[in-house]
């Protein structure tokens, strides 16, 4: 029997922002719980950036009307929901991404096949929402595994979780910069492989250390000896670089408030997103 994962279905997306200028790889995220701050970085960035992350937080308090108003402005939005909730709910929250006109909303794979199939049976309503399903977050380590029963390293359960997340047939999956290699080996070509945690500077390039001494568990070896992934930072226990998420086989990047806003950044490396050759993080 062939268990190999099958392809992603074919998402017609239509750039409303010049691709020239913008590249819709780096998703910045709006970190704020205010929408005149977002709507600040946004106009900051301007023409540089095609993609935003909204999370529960901006959601909360600007309400769900500055994800119109950023559609509406030709930008692309990752709706970062994080569902957990029985499948009717989860499946209503979804049409309601649909309706917004998010590009992308994630839903919590440790919450099990059902979900993630009410998820992906609701987003076939609208044909540019593709659902990515959130693995293990980029705060959580081996130790945090195993306060809540689970027997496996970071790097194990974000395979296990993936894999459910093919079957039920997620459009991608939400994972730390680290675990991008492994993802995209298993997911072949098409999939999205989304990773926050990215960061710049010596925080995500100078660890060294060996996920088993690290998470002080025994379990699958980690990866943060190569370049560009290592220590912590931001509340991120498993960062990386762009270039290096990138290289590993990342889809996307989401970078925080607080990098993005350097604009140099964004000259410097086309946006972040220019050429892999260039010194991009």
């Amino acid at each position: 029997m062939n268990t190999d994962p099958a392809p992603a279905p074919a998402i017609a997306v239509t750039p409303a922002v010049d691709p020239a200028v913008a590249d819709r790889r780096v998703i910045v995220a709006l970190d704020f719980d205010d929408r005149r701050a977002a709507e600040t970085l946004v106009e900051r960035l301007g023409d540089a950036c095609g993609s935003y992350k909204i999370g529960l937080e901006l959601l909360v308090s600007a309400g769900p009307g500055l994800v119109r108003d950023l559609v509406e402005r030709g930008h692309e939005v990752f709706l970062d929901l994080k569902l957990f909730e029985i499948p009717n709910s989860v499946a209503g929250a979804v049409r309601a991404a649909g309706a917004l006109g998010a590009s992308m909303v994630t839903v919590h794979a440790m919450g099990g096949t059902g979900i993630m199939s009410a998820a992906v049976e609701a987003a076939r309503e609208f044909p540019r929402l593709r659902v990515l399903a959130l693995t293990v977050v980029t705060s959580m380590t081996g130790s945090d595994l195993a306060d809540i029963g689970v027997d496996a390293g970071t790097e194990e359960q974000v395979l296990r979780l993936a894999r459910l997340a093919v079957g039920a047939g997620c459009d991608g999956v939400v994972a730390s910069p680290r675990e991008a290699g492994v993802l995209r080996e298993l997911l072949g070509p098409d999939r999205l492989v989304v990773t926050p945690g990215v960061t710049l500077g010596p925080e995500a390039e100078d660890g060294a250390q060996d996920d088993e001494a690290a998470e002080g568990r025994a379990g699958v070896k980690g990866r943060r000896g190569a370049v560009g992934f290592g220590g912590t930072a931001g509340g991120h226990a498993r960062p990386g670089t762009p270039r290096a998420a990138f290289a590993a086989g990342a889809s996307h990047v989401v970078v925080g408030r607080s990098a993005a806003g350097r604009r140099t950044h964004w000259r410097r490396c086309g946006g972040w997103c220019g050429p892999l050759g260039d010194p991009c993080g």
